[in-house]
C-alpha cells in the first residue's frame, strides 16, 4: 500500500511506526523484528527458493509515475493477506506528501477493531530517474534510515491515466495492494484490473477486501 518498508535481497513493503524505540506499539515491535528477521535470512531464503523453483519471471511496472499527481490520499481497497495488518478491522489509508527534497512523506492509518487508528508515518525515495515507478518505502525512524533492510520495495505496477486507481507490488509478488481515490471501486475498473494482475502472474485467489470478505 499501503505501503510499507521491510527490507530482503527482494525487498518487500511492510508498516514500522517511527516511535522511540523503547516505547514501541505491539504492531511497531512485531513488524520490526520480522524486519530484522528477514533482513538476516533473506540470503539463505532466497536461493533456496530458487534452486527449488527457479527464478520468477520479472515484474512490469508502469512505465512512469508523475509524483506531484500520484501524491495526495489512496484508499485500501483490496490486498493480499499480510501479518503486519492482521489486526484492521477495516480499510486502511495512504497519505501521500511531495516535500521540497524530492521524497514523499508517507502516512498510513489502519482502523482497529476497538475503535482507535494506528498510524504509520515514513518517507519514501524515488529509485531510478525521474518519473520512475520504483520507489523505497521506509517505516523505521530515521535514524535507521541508514540500514538497508528497513527500506522496502513500493513497485506501481498498474495505474490508470486518471490517477484514480493502482496496484502495488515488490519484486517477489508475495504483497499486493489495490489502492484508488475513492472508498469503492466501480466493477468494469475491477474486472479490468484484474485482467491485468492475472497476466502478470498473480495469483487473484488470495486477494481480499480491505477489512474482509470478498474483493468488488
Amino acid at each position: 500500500m499501503c505501503l510499507a518498508a521491510l527490507r530482503t535481497d527482494n525487498r518487500t513493503m511492510t508498516y514500522l511506526l517511527p516511535q522511540h524505540p523503547f516505547s514501541l506499539s505491539a504492531w511497531t515491535r512485531a513488524t520490526f523484528s520480522l524486519v530484522l528477521i528477514l533482513g538476516l535470512s533473506a540470503t539463505l531464503i532466497t536461493g533456496t527458493a530458487q534452486a527449488q523453483t527457479g527464478t520468477p519471471p520479472p515484474l512490469a511496472t508502469v512505465a512512469s509515475v508523475d509524483l506531484d499527481r500520484y501524491v495526495g490520499r489512496w484508499y485500501e481497497i483490496a490486498r493480499f493477506p499480510n501479518r503486519f495488518q492482521k489486526d484492521c478491522s477495516g480499510p486502511a489509508t495512504a497519505d501521500y506528501a511531495l516535500q521540497a527534497n524530492g521524497r514523499v512523506q508517507v502516512t498510513n492509518r489502519c482502523p482497529l477493531a476497538d475503535g482507535k487508528t494506528d498510524e504509520a508515518l515514513g518517507e519514501a525515495r524515488r529509485i531510478g530517474g525521474p518519473g520512475s515507478p520504483k520507489l523505497e518505502v521506509r517505516f523505521a525512524p530515521a535514524w535507521l534510515s541508514w540500514l538497508p533492510m528497513v527500506w522496502g520495495n513500493y513497485w506501481v505496477i498498474d495505474l490508470d491515466p486518471a490517477y484514480t486507481l493502482a496496484a502495488v507490488s515488490e519484486p517477489t509478488r508475495e504483497y499486493l495492494w489495490v489502492l484508488a481515490r475513492q472508498p469503492q471501486v466501480d466493477a468494469a475498473s475491477w474486472d479490468a484490473l484484474m485482467v491485468r494482475l492475472r497476466a502478470q502472474g498473480f495469483d487473484l485467489s488470495k486477494l481480499q477486501k480491505a477489512g474482509g470478505g470478498s474483493p468488488p
